[in-house]
């Protein structure tokens, strides 16, 4: 009985040290999206300001910036980057995709 108990826990510390991922830091990734949400944000002002297929088009690309800032958050965090041995430098390359 004891050892059934004992391979319970250890079988349940391992998976959670295994849901608790990496040594990466999810703040890299929420700052690239960040960035393009913001530069997605000027275009839908800039939209406000034109009409016809120019607004449509302006619209589009605004779309388009913030779906390829989800999948650019989604990229670093699966990269389990640890900005911690990061400069500021490489940092900001990888937030505005660079």
């Amino acid at each position: 009985m004891r050892i059934m108990t004992r391979t319970v826990l250890i079988a349940a510390g391992l998976l959670a040290l295994g849901a608790c991922g990496g040594k990466g830091d999810d703040a890299l990734g929420d700052q690239a999206r960040q960035a393009a949400d913001n530069r997605a944000d000027a275009m839908d002002a800039t939209a406000g300001n034109v009409t016809g297929t120019d607004r449509s088009a302006m619209r589009a690309n605004a779309d388009a910036t913030r779906a390829a800032g989800e999948a650019r958050e989604e990229a670093i965090d699966d990269a389990d980057v640890d900005a911690r041995a990061m400069s500021n430098a490489q940092k900001s390359a990888i937030v505005n995709g660079n």
